[in-house]
């Protein structure tokens, strides 16, 4: 009676096994497209990480990385221990909204599709690269 049973769903999940091999794997996202999060606050915006005061990485709770690039420059940004989003009743964090930090509005310029932020030891490998040689 077991061995019916068992052979019994393996025969019906056989189907199911077939079907997602077919399906096409996922494609990889687009970079560098205009993006937003949409009701960005703690539960939606899982990290942030400053571009020195040009532009700042913000990872969403997909673990998705988005670049944003400020007007001008937005002092502190690169030492501060938190930020807020200021979306102007938009109720999404896009181009048109603002980094908050220590009371300074620092409004984006653009807001796009980004892989994440280079790691320390790719900035030292950048950093050594550039110097020049000694002779």
């Amino acid at each position: 009676m077991k061995r019916k049973l068992a052979l019994s769903l393996a025969v019906l999940l056989l189907p199911l096994s077939a079907a997602a091999a077919i399906e096409p794997a996922e494609e990889p996202r687009a970079l560098g497209v205009e993006a937003s999060i949409v009701f960005p606050s703690d539960s939606s915006i899982r990290n942030w990480k400053a571009d020195r005061d040009r532009g700042i990485w913000i990872q969403d709770r997909q673990r998705n990385w988005y670049y944003g690039t400020f007007i001008g420059i937005c002092r502190d940004v690169d030492f501060a221990q938190a930020i807020g989003v200021e979306t102007r009743g938009a109720g999404r964090l896009d181009k048109f909204a603002s980094i908050i930090v220590r009371g300074e509005r620092c409004p984006l310029t653009s807001f796009v599709t980004s892989a994440p932020p280079p790691s320390k030891r790719d900035k030292s490998k950048d950093i050594m690269s550039e110097k020049p040689a000694a002779n």
